[in-house]
């Protein structure tokens, strides 16, 4: 149950003193779930038996339940309960930028080339690539592993949906590589997933935290760093950090088969030009 919403929905029908709980409440999350049952009563000016009330009006069986449930609400983070200030725009513009760069730095700083060497190794094996990737920038990700790939002459197919995931892994072998992306290595699906892959004999590249339980199912680990900001509106600058990864793993592919490449790129380029025309600089097929 989302307490902080049931509180929000119910302010309007509140007494005089639930309507002092209801603010306290929202003010100051940590204190109210970690406070005695005198201290909220007297910081709110009610008795005990107004708390009790309260608790079971905004659908908890008593008190400690409402404890409880607020104290999981508070489990969030400070940024995503604590008033926010809005930043000037020319501000948060520069701060996008400069955190799209931190990250991108942060990288390419920890990044180790033995690790996209062995990548490498490990695709160039595989009969099949399957790119696993949930969530929206995971998702996207797989995709843009599609895109890289498709064109250095790798067979690789992208999935997002669970079940399909399942069915996918299930049928994989010895002769199968995964590449599996996820800023936070903890989505479940993604892990059993990938775990019923790697149990027939696939096997496993993840993009993800070092950290994470993904990590742990990796043959090739290509590790992200965790970076986030308390600014809580702008889109995470860890995917950044994910499309480098993406970006240097493809070029690491293409100059393992330079030659190759370069015929099967030249291909592409005619290809694109013979339907939609444009200059030699055009991005390929972007």
């Amino acid at each position: 149950m989302d307490i902080l919403y049931q509180i929000r929905a119910r302010q309007d029908s509140f007494s005089a003193g639930e309507g002092r709980i209801a603010r306290l409440m929202l003010d100051d999350v940590g204190f109210v779930a970690s406070a005695s049952l005198d201290e909220l009563a007297l910081r709110a000016e009610v008795s005990t038996a107004t708390l009790s009330r309260f608790a079971r009006t905004v659908g908890c069986r008593d008190l400690r339940d409402l404890r409880l449930q607020l104290a999981q609400a508070s489990g969030v983070g400070r940024r995503f309960l604590d008033p926010a200030g809005t930043p000037e725009q020319s501000g948060f513009y520069r701060q996008i930028v400069g955190d799209i760069e931190s990250t991108l730095h942060e990288h390419l700083a920890a990044f180790d080339e033995s690790r996209f060497t062995d990548a490498v190794k490990l695709l160039d094996k595989a009969r099949m690539i399957h790119a696993f990737g949930m969530g929206g920038c995971s998702t996207l990700c797989s995709d843009e592993l599609q895109v890289r790939l498709v064109r250095l002459g790798y067979p690789i197919a992208v999935c997002s949906d669970p079940v399909m995931m399942r069915i996918t892994a299930a049928s994989l072998g010895a002769e199968h590589a995964v590449i599996a992306c996820s800023l936070t290595g903890i989505t479940p699906e993604l892990l059993e997933a990938v775990e019923l892959a790697r149990s027939y004999g696939a096997r496993i590249l993840a993009i993800t935290r070092a950290d994470s339980p993904l990590a742990q199912l990796a043959d090739v680990l290509l590790p992200l760093q965790g970076v986030e900001t308390s600014f809580i509106y702008k889109p995470t600058a860890a995917r950044y950090g994910m499309l480098l990864a993406i970006d240097v793993l493809a070029t690491e592919l293409a100059l393992a088969n330079p030659e190759d490449n370069q015929e099967r790129l030249r291909r592409i380029k005619l290809a694109l030009d013979d339907y939609r025309g444009g200059d030699d600089h055009l991005p390929l097929g972007d």
